[in-house]
Formats: C-alpha cells, structure tokens, sequence
C-alpha cells in the first residue's frame, strides 16, 4: 500500500466494478468534499442540514440513481455496486446523520416505484428526485419496530377516501418530509391486512415531534401522529393489503446499504486513528510504533476486509436476482459488529481527542448503536437467518 491504512487503501479491490464504477466515485468524491464534508461539523451541531443541499445532490445524479429515467432517475449502465459506491463515499465525510437525512428517498419512494400505478408515480417521484420534496417512510409503531405484522396504524375506507388513525415513531426525516409513505393496517390481523398509503404531511390531523437523540443530529427523527387524517383512496400504493411482501423488500435493500455505510465508517476510523498514531509521540517514538497498538489496526483491517467481501458477495447475488435473505441479515449484523469494534478501537486509539467534539471517530462512536438497530436489530437479524437456514 503506497498509502497505508487510508480510507482508499483500506477497500479491497472488487471484481464487480470498473471503468463507470471509478468515473463515479471520482465525480462523487468531488461533490462531497466541495458541498459535504467542510460542513459537516456545523451541520451537526446546528441539527440540520441545508435544504438545499437536496436539490444539489439531485444535479450530480445522487438523489435518481438507480431510479428510472422516466421520473428524473439515472438507470442506464447503473448497477447496485454504483450504490455501494455512493454509501461508501457519503459515509467518508464521517456522519450517518447526513447520509440518512439525505439519502431518505432512498426508503420512502421505492414502495412507490415497485407497487404504485402511473399516477401516483408521475405525481410524487419526479419533484422527490429533482431533491424539491421530501418523502419520509412510516413503518415503525411505539409498540413495536422489527414486529411489522403487527402494526396497529389504521386506515379505514369510506367511500372515495381512507380515514387514519394512529401513530409512527422513530421515522427519519419525519418532520421535513413532505410526503409520507405509511405501511398502515386496512384489512385483518397479520402480514395479509397490511396496505402503503402515501399520505401528504400537511394533511388535517397530521402532527409531528422531533425526537432528540444520541447521534444523527443532523437528520431529524419524528414521532408522527395521525387523528382522523382524510386521505384519497388514489394514494393507495399498490392493491389494498397487499403492502407487507413490500416492506419485506424495501427491508432487504435497506440492509445492504446500511451494510455498505457501517463498512465505510470502520475505513473512516482506521484512516484518522492511523493518522493520529502515526504523529502521536509516547515514550519517545510515535505511538504506531507500539506493538500493542499495531495489533489493534491489524484486527480493524481483518474485519474490514472480511465485511467488505461478504458485503460484495451480497450485492452480487442481489445484482443478478437472488434475494438472499439469510445473508443479507447476517451481512447488516456483521457490518454494525465491525463498525462497533473500529469505532472502539479508533477511540482508544485517539484517547482524549477522539473524545473532543468535531472528531470524525467521535461522531461515528455515537453512532454506532443507531446503525446496530435501525432497519433491524442484530437479534432480529440473527434469528430471521437462522430461520431462513430451517432452523
């Protein structure tokens, strides 16, 4: 390595990718360290991130990747490995609050994308894409996350329009959105009376509450509200309680990207902790130089490589039609653990700078159990792919 244990040195060479793939980290990377990456410490501290910075990110083809061109997207050559690539470079800046706020069309339109008719699509997906809208997903319930059979958020239909009542916690983007995609109960209990239901935030009867958190200052998470909210029967996304085989997916391509974020923050660490060991003079030579702590960047890497495979692997099978959801489970599992154990070992590293405010690898340590929950806890993880094995 001709620059050792830097963020680029630490990703192992991918078979998948070429030429496009380059092009496109290279014309990324530029974008986020000329509009992302000065800004981020203010952006986290102020909690919020310029609006604009949306329509921005739609200019250089981000917001429409992958999606199609008919409604504003980027498809042609596209494949999932150029989404790799974009978590990849977002997660260099060193905050998932950034890449959750920014990235939460990436959540919130594919329902529509996959299920909905021409005219809901034509309505929402063009301004969402062109960054003038913003679209939330409303899954999670106060009584549950992971549990989605058994979300209680009820749409009632009467006549040319649905009546919702209930309430979403824990939704990301939740209070700038301004289109909600909410997973809601229209017909019985379990998977089979669950619907999508695009629902307008500033509808009648929607309210909304900031949550404060740990981390992801930057993206706002909200408590949603829905009292007696009247929403037309045309924002139906797809056929009536058929939405659950939706959430299933919309799940699995969650997890894949959150794997490829976790990997690239464990790259992040390692690059500033090496950094920081490398000028960083105890008992008279730098700090790299102690065994004990070359030890600690040779287990980091060993993950990181480890992660980065099976997170290949699984964009490979996903890229050529398989839906591996054992490894995708296990891939977000393994991807949250390897971050878990570079942001550790990065702060001990660092010591009392990486404690101080401003630090990529403080901000990531905090960040760490967000990632281990969000889109389904490790538990949760562990025991779907073990049923997936027939166990």
């Amino acid at each position: 390595m001709s620059q050792p244990l830097e963020f680029d040195a630490t990703r192992l060479p991918c078979p998948h990718m070429g030429a496009s793939h380059e092009a496109w980290r290279k014309s990324l990377r530029s974008f986020v360290d000329a509009e992302i990456a000065p800004n981020i410490n203010e952006w986290d501290e102020a909690g919020a991130f310029p609006r604009e910075l949306h329509q921005k990110a739609a200019a250089v083809g981000l917001l429409g990747l992958g999606f199609p061109e008919e409604f504003g997207g980027v498809k042609d050559g596209v494949d999932l490995f150029h989404s790799i690539i974009a978590s990849e470079e977002l997660s260099r800046a060193g905050s998932g609050g950034l890449v959750a706020g920014l990235m939460t069309h990436g959540i919130g339109l594919p329902p529509i994308i996959a299920l909905g008719g021409d005219e809901i699509k034509q309505r929402i997906a063009p301004s969402v894409l062109a960054g003038e809208k913003l679209i939330a997903l409303c899954i999670t319930e106060p009584g549950g996350g992971s549990d989605v059979a058994n979300i209680k958020t009820k749409a009632t239909r009467k006549g040319d329009h649905y009546v919702v009542n209930g309430e979403k916690t824990f939704i990301t983007t939740g209070c700038r959105a301004d289109y909600l995609t909410v997973a809601v109960r229209t017909g019985g209990e379990g998977a089979g009376g669950l619907s999508f239901l695009l629902i307008e935030a500033d509808r009648p009867g929607v309210s909304r509450t900031r949550l404060a958190k740990m981390g992801w200052w930057m993206s706002d998470t909200a408590s949603i509200h829905f009292d007696d909210v009247e929403v037309p029967a045309q924002n139906l996304i797809g056929q009536e309680n058929a939405g659950f085989a939706g959430i299933v997916t919309n799940f699995n391509m969650e997890r894949l990207t959150m794997a490829a974020q976790a990997i690239a923050f464990s790259r992040v660490c390692i690059e500033d902790a090496a950094a920081w060991a490398r000028e960083r003079q105890t008992f008279g030579k730098p700090l790299a130089k102690h065994q004990v702590i070359r030890h600690k960047f040779a287990e980091m890497v060993r993950m990181v490589n480890a992660s980065t495979a099976y997170l290949d692997n699984c964009t490979w099978q996903v890229q050529n039609g398989a839906s591996p959801i054992a490894d995708l489970s296990l891939l977000k599992v393994q991807a949250t653990r390897c971050m878990e154990f570079c942001a550790r070992e990065a702060m001990q590293i660092l010591g009392g700078a990486g404690f101080m405010r401003g630090c990529r690898v403080e901000r990531i340590y905090r960040e760490v159990r967000v990632m281990a929950i969000g889109g389904g806890s490790e538990e949760i993880m562990n025991d779907l792919a073990a049923r997936q094995m027939g166990l």
